[in-house]
């Protein structure tokens, strides 16, 4: 097989792999909401919405998504629900806030409590697909590491 023939199947491997990741975007925003759609679809994922925290925690808890990017205020802290879902359940899933204030020392306090990135809504909006993209790297080699997983609540 010639090494043109390799990398192609390699392409067409990482983009069968990439349609196959779901993203659930939480937002009340449809301006935000059909924006990142566009961008997820244009980047091979498939999405879906939830308007509400309570309907995304629901959603989230299907084990669909390998990916949740969540557009609430970053001081509201409600988005922290979705990753206690995904702790508490058991589901290998990240999450990604989209902010519309950007604070530094708010972005360190959910990194650390365990939100995967923080983008800034009115600056990193087109940088949500790659985002997305190392997050289900990542989702999938803790996938394919099974002694990583944690024990079921």
């Amino acid at each position: 097989m010639s090494p043109i023939t390799q990398t192609l199947e390699t392409i067409d491997e990482t983009k069968s792999r990439v349609a196959k990741a779901r993203i659930l975007i939480v937002s009340d925003d449809d301006s935000d909401a059909e924006q990142l759609k566009t961008i997820f679809r244009e980047a091979g994922f498939i999405s879906e919405r939830a308007r509400s925290m309570t309907v995304a925690s629901e959603s989230a808890k299907s084990g669909r998504f390998q990916v949740v990017v969540a557009t609430p205020l970053l001081s509201d802290g409600s988005w922290r629900c979705l990753v206690d879902v995904a702790s508490h359940y058991n589901l290998e899933f990240v999450v990604i806030l989209l902010a519309r204030s950007f604070d530094l020392r708010q972005w360190a306090e959910a990194l650390k409590d365990g939100a995967f990135d923080v983008l800034d809504a009115l600056n990193d909006l087109p940088k949500a697909a790659e985002v997305a993209k190392r997050a289900w790297e990542e989702v999938e080699l803790k996938r394919s590491r099974p002694h990583a997983k944690a024990a079921s609540c």
